[in-house]
């Protein structure tokens, strides 16, 4: 049987807690977006010189999706060694991974300098960045997660959440800010790198505020009494947390899932694909394109937190289904507004997109950790969430490229989003509810392992 809880920190400690995974998410994502804004604007002249402007735009994002690619090898490696090992440490290997490779990016030569050697090795340091994303996101939820208050875990989880629309913010504005000061010619030639080198001063900020949090008090009471079973002769040796995931937890893995369906590829057609068609349909300048996303991110940064605090209220599902309906029924409208070459009409497009994707973007911190035991939490939550990126938010701007290339048109891409919003749906409605979920507990075996396994020792053991 667990043991009861571990107190709630005290509010100066949670907020600390709170603020270390946000300016880890924050930098990771940083790095990860800035990738994403390079590749619309300028890594297809520079790495890709020698191709059509839209091909070579594919192929800019070609590598840019390399890096969803690497995303679940990352969660099963962190997943594993952070259920084992902890949270913090790998945490701290994660921000290091991810700057680092960013860093590199900014010292990078380019197709012109090297030939083809400039994109493959842009491409390997789009993997690594890839590999430590794909750790960094479980591990900064869960140690909010299980520090935090149950009464209001969804606007505790939903902080490090804004870290995305944060790490875009700051991606996006100091895109925005070179394009503005530089000249194309000087952008061009080394204004792109300005930002992928400040990721090095990022990276130390933000390590010497993670380095000051101490464990999940949640995750050291399990490890305790793992190690107490480990003592003990007559108890079965723990499997890994990979194994007990898709033993007791698969339906769980296939419901986060699917709902990451409309989230991740709403997210990368609203911030990463409306760079190229505002851009080349809509005859909008990169800069007013730039400027629009990051007014919009600034809101999204907002609204977050509060949609989190609603889930806290009315659950996560409902909070949820809110926004993946809202993005599918937006899809139209967005596109429509964005072809009219207004400013206002662009802010209005991006700025609704975005808060409806903040309502199922808040609430999956919380939802993700609940539904799974606190040794394989780690492993469940993020290859749940990683997995479903490479299908989603990995091709998502090739996907919403290729159909404008062969169609000319954004109505078959409205249609790929809001095909992606009824898959989203259909995984909801097979979900349930989380939002009371005790974390230090046990949560039982939900497929037919439910049957033959359920009794209460085995599921204490799977804490």
């Amino acid at each position: 049987m667990s043991s009861p809880a571990a107190a709630p920190p005290a509010p100066a400690s949670l907020k600390r807690i709170v603020a270390a995974s946000l300016i880890g998410t924050t930098i990771e994502w940083y790095d990860f977006f800035l990738y994403g804004s390079a590749a619309a604007l300028v890594f297809n002249k520079l790495f890709f010189p020698d191709s059509d402007p839209l091909v070579g735009t594919l192929l800019s994002f070609l590598t840019y999706a390399v890096g969803f690619a690497a995303r679940p090898l990352g969660a099963l490696v962190f997943g594993h060694y952070g259920d084992r090992l902890g949270r913090k440490k790998l945490l701290v290997l994660s921000l290091l991974l991810m700057g680092g490779a960013t860093f590199a990016i900014g010292l990078l030569p380019t197709h012109a300098s090297i030939g083809t050697a400039a994109p493959v090795l842009l491409t390997v340091l789009r993997l690594v960045q890839g590999f430590a994303l794909g750790g960094e996101w479980g591990g900064a939820v869960l140690l909010v997660s299980e520090h935090g208050d149950a009464r209001r875990r969804g606007f505790w989880a939903s902080w490090p959440q804004t870290g995305a629309p944060a790490g875009q913010l700051l991606a996006t504005g100091v895109l925005s800010l070179l394009t503005a000061l530089l000249s194309d010619a000087a952008f061009g030639s080394w204004g792109w790198r300005v930002p992928f080198l400040l990721s090095g001063v990022l990276v130390i900020v933000g390590l010497w505020i993670r380095l000051s949090v101490d464990e999940s008090p949640v995750f050291k009471q399990a490890l305790k009494q793992a190690e107490a079973r480990a003592a003990d002769a007559a108890a079965d040796a723990e499997k890994p947390p990979l194994v007990s995931v898709l033993r007791h937890h698969w339906r769980d893995v296939l419901v986060a899932m699917g709902a990451r369906m409309a989230e991740n590829i709403s997210y990368y057609v609203i911030t990463a694909f409306i760079l190229v068609y505002a851009t080349t349909s809509a005859g909008v300048s990169k800069q007013t394109a730039l400027n629009a996303v990051l007014i919009a991110s600034a809101v999204h940064f907002a609204v977050i937190p509060a949609w989190g605090a609603l889930s806290d209220r009315i659950g996560r599902r409902p909070v949820y289904l809110m926004g993946a309906v809202g993005v599918g029924l937006w899809m139209f409208p967005f596109f429509s507004l964005i072809d009219t070459g207004g400013f206002g009409n662009l802010i209005l497009a991006v700025t609704v997109g975005l808060v409806l994707h903040g309502a199922m973007y808040a609430p999956q911190a919380a939802f993700f950790s609940e539904m799974f035991a606190t040794r394989m939490r780690y492993s469940g939550a993020s290859i749940g969430a990683q997995f479903a990126s490479v299908a989603a938010g990995a091709p998502a701007p090739l996907i919403a490229t290729a159909l404008l290339s062969d169609y000319g048109s954004s109505t078959p891409i409205a249609l790929y989003v809001i095909g992606a919003a009824v898959l989203t749906v259909v995984a909801l409605a097979a979900a349930k509810e989380t939002r009371h979920r005790d974390l230090a507990e046990g949560v039982p075996p939900t497929g037919p392992e439910a049957v033959r396994t359920g009794s209460p020792v085995e599921n204490a053991r799977s804490v």
